[in-house]
């Protein structure tokens, strides 16, 4: 039998990792612990140094301290690897965030990201985040190419769970639809009624050698820099794609040099 005190904890501290900024109220409902109890918690992990209590974005946040618990983890996805000068290259050059994102189960998971490379980003921190896959441009990029039993899959977990953003799971024809328009134009953004609304995700999907999707690559920008969703994606999605498809070489390169000889 686990420790619940200790379970809890890490309930807690994965859900303030998935969101930029997190109240109680937020806690309360995603976790389902009464509010005295994640005021223990909170009080716990901030003393530790581990969260941040900021009256001035209305909430808690982790700090730079929790990426110390991952100091013990050394294996990195390969795409990663492959992608990430890409994506530093492109911030350095357009100043906006990207980010190298993974499937995760039932969501997406962002697995690097070069906000520390980004003067303007409308975030602090997104590593690690898992995501809702159906209502982010970085899920829907991954799902919209993903195989038909992948699809499934995840449409069964999502249809089974409490989550009220797995609304497009439960309408198969929109989803149809949202997964045809995203393959014709061969990219995904946010929804414009999902928060944070000051902003916006482009993103397409990154294939391995054998055309089959392994990831998705992200730009986010302020809605406010762009009179139109157009203006913008006009602008980054060739820039993406071409990063898509040299990350693709690269992993191909990488993969072959780390098979073992005959």
């Amino acid at each position: 039998m686990g420790i619940r005190s200790i379970e809890r904890a890490l309930e807690v501290l994965q859900e303030l990792n998935r969101q930029p900024v997190s109240t109680i109220a937020m806690l309360h409902a995603s976790t389902g612990l009464p509010k005295p109890t994640l005021v223990r918690i909170l009080k716990t992990l901030e003393e530790k140094g581990y969260v941040d209590n900021d009256p001035r974005l209305g909430g808690y946040q982790v700090t730079a301290q929790v990426s110390s618990l991952s100091g013990g983890y050394h294996k990195e996805p390969m795409v990663v690897e492959a992608g990430r000068p890409w994506a530093v290259a492109l911030t350095r050059k357009h100043q906006w965030p990207l980010s190298i994102a993974l499937f995760d189960n039932d969501a997406i998971a962002v697995r690097f990201s070069t906000i520390p490379d980004s003067a303007i980003s409308p975030f602090h921190r997104t590593v690690n985040m898992r995501l809702p896959i159906l209502t982010r441009g970085l899920g829907l990029a991954y799902f919209a190419f993903a195989p038909k039993e992948e699809q499934d899959f995840i449409v069964s977990i999502l249809q089974k769970s409490n989550d009220p953003q797995a609304g497009l799971a439960r309408n198969p024809k929109r989803l149809e639809k949202v997964v045809e328009e995203i393959k014709a134009q061969g990219f995904a953004t946010r929804p414009a009624d999902i928060e944070p609304r000051n902003s916006n995700t482009i993103a397409v999907p990154v294939f391995n050698g054998e055309s089959r999707v392994i990831a998705s690559l992200g730009l986010t920008y302020f809605r406010s820099a762009f009179a139109h969703t157009r203006e913008a994606t006009e602008r980054y999605v060739p820039v993406l794609s071409r990063a898509s498809n040299e990350i693709t070489v690269d992993l191909v390169r990488l993969s072959k040099a780390t098979q073992p000889g005959p």
